[in-house]
């Protein structure tokens, strides 16, 4: 079996043709196509975001933002601090308590989000938990409560199929961490209380900023629930005299934001306006998991973490080795293969940044969003099954 193994490996010569942007990372992730250093040149180098030009491009973005998505005119937008993560917190820190709590765990930042909850906040909460690959039973969320939930779990490759499964008459806000969801596919605005992502997924910006989406009723939340004994850092505080402060939702920031990193997330939006909008990167996601779906389909030693079809991401797509030969392996000896397998497609300048998440299964992770062509995807198959043929050949050849 081993010198079978081993022709095969002679014989299956190295791919001739490599994507022409091999930046597969899913977070921070592939500039969009043709984007070059030029289409920063605008920004406002050296100015403060207070200013009436700063203060401009801020709100600018934040308009952009609503007319692309589609998000309601009395839903309220602002630019925070520290990403995706400072997003989610604020909400978390500030607004949780004033009723039950449900929460959906699944992969690495739900279960974070989880246990931020219950260790940190040391709230009671319903956990709903379901393990890597899978989704927990969505029937069982109780919507008197509040809920807590990541719509696209970027370390799993597992998303939500659609919002049907949240109730409109909920007593409860819903809490949604949307980060590699946002752009790639249609949000339910309706269903969603506050909703949290960054410019570095599906769009991809630079990283450190995040977006806050209040719905009215999240709005009142914040200004009729103050939580007890529960310090709450400068950059949390959303409210003033117990009012919305309304100017981080204007384009005044809490922090300075990097205004080199706004200049680039309007270019990024421009060019989704470009595209036709968010129905041509909802269908850019989808071609590119079609086509390593086709692949996979045809592929004996490869597979989806995420078994079910309707709640598959398009964008953080994880893969899962098949081959009898790896699963015979230790965690640690999978682990150490993918590592291997990984560095020999960056050495080639086929793909970087595939290895998956260090809390998840071994396998791999590929960005699907936006930003990666499909020809690209699909240029990188090939150098997969190059790639997994060479490295596990070698692990024979040693164990020989």
């Amino acid at each position: 079996m081993q010198n079978v193994i081993h022709m095969r490996d002679e014989i299956m010569e190295k791919p001739n043709t490599k994507p022409q942007n091999p930046n597969f990372s899913s977070g921070p992730c592939a500039k969009r196509p043709g984007w070059t250093l030029d289409v920063l040149k605008g920004a406002l180098i050296g100015r403060s975001h207070r200013s009436g030009p700063g203060k401009k491009r801020l709100k600018a973005l934040i308009d952009e933002h609503r007319a692309l998505l589609g998000i309601p005119d009395d839903y309220f937008i602002g630019i925070v601090p520290a990403s995706d993560t400072g997003a989610i917190e604020m909400a978390l820190w500030s607004m949780l308590g004033a009723r039950g709590i449900d929460v959906l765990a699944w992969e690495s930042f739900s279960s974070g989000w989880q246990k931020d909850i219950t260790d940190h906040l040391k709230l009671e909460a319903t956990v709903h938990e379901a393990g890597y690959g899978e989704l927990p039973d969505l029937s069982k969320v109780n919507f008197d409560n509040d809920v807590v939930f990541v719509w696209n779990g970027t370390t799993s490759g597992v998303r939500v199929p659609d919002g049907d499964w949240i109730d409109s008459d909920r007593k409860g806000l819903t809490f949604c961490d949307a980060t590699s969801a946002v752009f790639a596919y249609d949000m339910p605005w309706n269903k969603l209380d506050v909703t949290t992502w960054s410019w570095q997924k599906v769009l991809g910006g630079e990283a450190a900023h995040g977006m806050l989406v209040l719905s009215p009723r999240a709005v009142q939340r914040l200004e009729s629930f103050k939580p007890e004994n529960r310090p709450l850092p400068k950059i949390f505080r959303m409210t003033k005299k117990g009012k919305l402060n309304e100017g981080i939702f204007e384009g005044l920031t809490i922090n300075t934001p990097s205004m080199i990193a706004v200049e680039d997330c309007l270019d990024a939006l421009a060019w989704v306006k470009s595209l036709g909008g968010v129905k041509e990167t909802i269908k850019r996601s989808q071609d590119n998991l079609s086509a390593i779906e086709q692949w996979v389909q045809k592929t004996d030693w490869a597979d989806f973490l995420c078994a079910d079809p309707l709640a598959r991401s398009t964008t953080s797509i994880c893969l899962k080795l098949s081959d009898p030969w790896f699963n015979a392996l230790s965690e640690d000896e999978q682990t150490a293969f993918i590592g291997g397998l990984c560095k020999l497609l960056d050495a080639e300048g086929a793909a970087y940044d595939i290895k998956h998440y260090r809390d998840a299964p071994a396998g791999l992770r590929i960005w699907g969003g936006a930003t990666i062509e499909t020809a690209d995807i699909k240029a990188l198959l090939p150098w997969l099954e190059w790639a997994f043929a060479q490295s596990k050949a070698e692990e024979q050849k040693k164990a020989a």
